[in-house]
């Protein structure tokens, strides 16, 4: 068992809560056990006791419970007690909350908060899918409703996605971008850009000039690299704009169909195609799930912002 953080926050494994001594020098007033095991509840009855049932595996859902797991702890400490935070080795799970507080707490991004806990406990690892989620907790800004901001509910999309994919079927739920738009929640940037430098593109359907989509809207992706040749011909744009879902293609992408067309709302003309199991660009790259509008279906405008 350690202590962390010059603060009175404690990590360890399952088998530290049997050193009733060590557990008492610390003054430990608060447990909080992610794992999911049956306890011996007898270990527990002289604290304060929060359970969440998690396995150490990439796809297990933690980031939803930061904010609660956050309070917990955050409480604890101001009422005077002390706090320790255990999995089953005092690993993954266990240092992915307790780094989910002290970025909260202290405005930290993931890196620098695991090298506090790495001081004290060198060998902790969060498994990558815990590092996404505090990765994505950083992005939201330590937000406290986290099931309603739309970066959370895009990894939920995401995912769903992917499991649907292996199931050989469209998603249940299906999260469009612009809905973001309507309750002004948009706060996605491209790489390396800041809001400030934002530029906007907006895509017409080049028959009937409607609006289908905002470069806010689209689906970034990386061509394949290629090995450089005196005559090889420079490389041309890609065919493809790649979008997340928008409202106009809702009819059609709530079919329950894995692939299909994408027609224009107004003159109905195809604009695009999309896939759920994905889509290869004319540049090499797979991008998943595959929604696409073909660059000689739509006009680019550029918008000034």
């Amino acid at each position: 068992m350690e202590k962390v953080g010059g603060e009175n926050l404690y990590i360890s494994g399952m088998y530290a809560l049997r050193g009733r001594e060590a557990i008492k020098r610390a003054g430990i007033t608060h447990v909080v056990s992610v794992l999911r095991l049956s306890l011996d509840r007898e270990l527990f009855v002289q604290y304060q006791h929060k359970i969440i049932e998690v396995d150490d595996v990439e796809d297990e859902n933690l980031l939803e419970q930061f904010p609660d797991s956050n309070r917990f702890i955050s409480d604890a400490l101001k009422g005077g007690g002390a706090v320790l935070i255990h999995c089953a080795l005092g690993r993954s799970r266990s240092a992915t909350v307790l780094a989910a507080y002290l970025m909260a707490s202290r405005r930290l991004a993931p890196h620098l908060a695991l090298g506090i806990i790495k001081r004290a406990r060198p060998f902790v690892e969060p498994n990558s899918g815990f590092m996404q989620q505090l990765e994505l907790y950083h992005q939201m800004k330590f937000a406290v409703d986290v099931e309603d901001h739309p970066i959370y509910q895009r990894w939920m999309y995401l995912r769903d996605v992917e499991r649907s994919n292996a199931a050989g079927r469209a998603p249940e739920r299906i999260h469009f971008r612009d809905a973001e738009a309507e309750i002004g929640r948009i706060t996605r940037v491209k790489e390396g850009e800041t809001p400030e430098e934002k530029s906007e593109m907006q895509l017409r359907c080049k028959k009937c000039r409607t609006a289908l989509a905002n470069s806010t809207s689209f689906t970034p992706h990386m061509p394949k690299p290629v090995q450089p040749s005196h005559n090889e011909a420079p490389r041309q744009p890609c065919a493809h704009h790649f979008v997340e879902p928008l409202l106009w293609m809702k009819t059609e992408l709530s079919k329950g169909q894995i692939s299909g067309k994408l027609e224009c709302p107004k003159c109905r003309s195809k604009v695009g195609t999309y896939a759920w199991q994905g889509l290869k660009c004319s540049c090499g790259d797979w991008v998943v799930p595959g929604i696409s509008m073909a660059r000689g279906k739509v006009d680019e405008v550029s918008l000034k912002l």
